[in-house]
């Protein structure tokens, strides 16, 4: 299954032990799932972490997110469903997982509901897309 993961579960799996997130996480450092990435979201996957973490916490997952950010399928923007989201941060998950023809992995639905009412877009929380990498 293709998967956008968003930011808010990326953050979540590296920085806590366990869960649907950390698994996530682990199976795509373990190169068993392969996240489609656009540019945008990975300067917000960075700017995110540096803005979170402390400075030596962020020393310590600079080089992990680094190495995630070497297994993923790199995605081109050719077409913007904008506005699509009351969170204009969320636009960019949007613009990728459409033009990748992928989900989203996130905690906050309600921000994608609009795109995924009108344009289809496929939106998972964490535990679901665990479910689905199962199946």
């Amino acid at each position: 299954m293709r998967a956008v993961i968003d930011t808010n579960v990326l953050f979540e799996g590296l920085t806590k032990q366990g869960g649907a997130c950390g698994f996530i996480v682990s199976t795509w450092r373990a190169r068993l799932i392969r996240p489609c990435v656009s540019n945008a979201l990975v300067y917000e996957y960075e700017d995110v972490l540096v803005r979170k973490l402390s400075p030596q916490r962020w020393q310590q997952l600079e080089p992990v997110l680094k190495h995630l950010l070497t297994q993923v399928e790199p995605v081109n923007i050719h077409y913007s469903w904008r506005p699509s989201s009351p969170d204009p941060g969320d636009e960019l998950v949007i613009d990728c997982a459409l033009n990748a023809d992928a989900a989203v992995v996130t905690f906050n639905r309600r921000d994608f509901r609009v795109a995924q009412q009108a344009l289809g877009l496929i939106v998972l929380s964490p535990a679901e897309f665990v479910l689905e990498l199962a199946k």
